[in-house]
């Protein structure tokens, strides 16, 4: 059994959609990575994904063995809506976005992933990493953080994407069995 510490990165000030695109984290608040930093178990390595405001943010999380960046840990792909502002893409396909906010699930942007697309990613990924240390730190995002949720506590996409995931925040979890220990703390 691993103890997951989901870790959502920096933050990137953007007001687009932001899922692969690869924006850099905002990590001026050295306090919150100071406070983070102090709460997360002091031994745990820590994987994050590939995009470069993860890397960066867990880099920020002092000197800690470090396995390879995984792209399986991305954010979700969100396709030709990469980068737009919402109220674009609202303007030009109001039907489309809001049944995919609206009920998650099988609905993708164009070009893009889905929720079932990203979550069944996202939980290979934890799958492959579950007991390779007692506890493991996993620098990530909204998407992946939620998925994870949503695994953990059986829950419907619609309920898992209610949750609310700041950036510096600890989602702490297993899967095996299946347990959340905290959603969103911000230490």
């Amino acid at each position: 059994m691993t103890r997951f510490w989901l870790v959502r990165h920096g933050p990137t000030h953007a007001k687009s959609m932001v899922g692969w695109t690869d924006l850099a984290a905002d990590l001026s608040d050295t306090a919150a990575l100071a406070r983070l930093n102090a709460h997360l178990p002091p031994d745990a390595p820590v994987i994050s994904s590939d995009l470069s405001r993860a890397i960066t943010t867990a880099d920020a999380l002092g000197p800690r063995p470090r396995l390879p960046h995984d792209p399986a840990l991305r954010e979700m792909h969100f396709g030709k809506w990469e980068a737009r502002a919402f109220a674009e893409i609202e303007a030009e396909a109001p039907d489309h976005i809001r049944a995919f906010w609206e009920t998650p699930g099988d609905i993708a942007p164009p070009g893009g992933e889905s929720w079932n697309t990203l979550a069944g990613r996202i939980w290979a990924a934890l799958d492959r990493l579950d007991g390779r240390a007692p506890d493991l730190i996993v620098v990530t995002h909204f998407g992946p953080i939620v998925a994870a949720l949503q695994r953990a506590e059986t829950l419907s996409p619609e309920t898992a994407f209610a949750h609310r995931i700041d950036n510096l925040s600890v989602t702490c979890l297993t899967l095996t069995p299946p347990g959340v220990l905290a959603v969103n703390h911000r230490p």
